[in-house]
């Protein structure tokens, strides 16, 4: 008995610190507001003694931060050519591993992050209605460090602690005034090779139900309903879709609840969503539109098994070294332009629904 005694005083001591930390943090992300871009603190998850541990990157973005090892949590969405999407920070990653730890990844440089590499956007629907602003598309996931074949997952500024997913992660957009305004409900679908991404005007009363964020293994089919078609990349304006969950049938209106997943897969849903009607769609051509992105390539080791840090990948213009230590006094202000599971959810490793079927269903017009 006496040579478990030390394992025994560890165990305790372990459940101890465990059961000592709290979940949920004082003010939930989707409260904390930041004017942009002096009001943005160094990081904005500053809880300490949480479960999930602290957040991964910082939130000051500018100059000194600028390169394919930045660690910027600040995500900013304005039009079909200038948006981010959140993406692993290394290569090979597992969404549903590591969806507290994403960082942005943009189109255009002077946003203090990593830029998408050039060609790895394969198709892009860039969507403006009365109160969101919506980018649905295709991407080779590897690219931006998704291992190849993930089914992915969703981001969003909830989560299970409402911390947000990632931690401490959070947008802007000048779409609606032509100044940055915070986006305080958005939520980004990554996997199977696609993704879309919703923010919500945060002025309009319904924000919270645009961006849904309960339908987590459903995917972009059903929270953001859409026509993006592979290698066309075009700027629309819109109406409105059904708040995600809500559907008509045979005159009624009803209300779809996701099933816990503790039910099992999701084989079937009783409704099909209804894609909303969309007008002045104007196309152009990847490589005018992201001209900025034609020297930026994919980490190599992507897809090798590497798990350690990625070696460095440069852009033109570019810092190669890994900026982890923002200076607040770097160029900020970028240029103004005209779980959480995705849908087959092999974050769990059981395949739920597949990303593919919901992308193909609604892509085939």
């Amino acid at each position: 008995m006496s040579s478990y005694l030390p394992h025994i005083v560890a165990l305790v001591a372990i459940f101890t610190f465990v059961s000592a930390q709290s979940t949920f943090p004082a003010t939930p992300l989707a409260s904390k507001t930041f004017a942009y871009p002096t009001g943005i603190p160094y990081k904005v998850d500053t809880d300490i003694g949480l479960v999930r541990g602290t957040q991964k990157g910082y939130n000051i973005c500018n100059s000194t931060t600028e390169s394919q090892h930045s660690l910027c949590q600040t995500s900013i969405f304005n039009t079909l050519d200038d948006f981010c999407l959140w993406a692993p920070a290394e290569p090979n990653s597992v969404v549903g591993n590591i969806e507290g730890e994403m960082v942005a990844w943009c189109t255009k440089p002077g946003h203090g992050t990593r830029l998408i590499p050039g060609g790895a956007l394969t198709g892009l629907q860039y969507m403006r209605t009365p109160d969101y602003i919506q980018i649905v598309g295709f991407l080779d996931q590897t690219k931006v460090d998704i291992q190849v074949g993930d089914y992915g997952g969703e981001m969003d500024p909830h989560g299970a602690d409402l911390r947000g997913n990632p931690m401490g992660g959070i947008v802007y957009s000048n779409a609606w005034t032509g100044s940055y305004l915070q986006v305080m409900e958005w939520h980004n679908f990554m996997g199977s090779d696609a993704f879309c991404f919703k923010a919500c005007d945060s002025r309009g009363p319904n924000a919270a139900r645009f961006c849904e964020h309960i339908f987590d293994r459903i995917g972009c089919a059903y929270n953001a309903p859409n026509n993006a078609k592979p290698d066309v990349f075009e700027s629309c304006e819109g109406d409105n879709q059904d708040f995600p969950g809500i559907y008509t049938e045979n005159g009624q209106v009803k209300t779809y609840m996701q099933p816990a997943e503790s039910l099992g897969p999701i084989s079937t849903t009783p409704y099909q969503p209804k894609v909303p009607a969309s007008s002045n769609c104007k196309t152009f051509e990847s490589s005018s539109i992201f001209a900025a992105l034609a020297t930026v390539s994919a980490d190599p080791k992507a897809n090798d098994g590497a798990t350690g840090s990625s070696t460095t990948v440069t852009s033109s213009g570019l810092s190669s070294k890994d900026s982890t230590t923002p200076s607040a006094t770097g160029s900020s202000a970028p240029a103004k332009t005209s779980s959480s599971h995705a849908s087959t959810l092999a974050i769990t490793g059981v395949p739920v629904l597949s990303l593919g079927v919901l992308f193909s269903a609604l892509f085939l017009s």
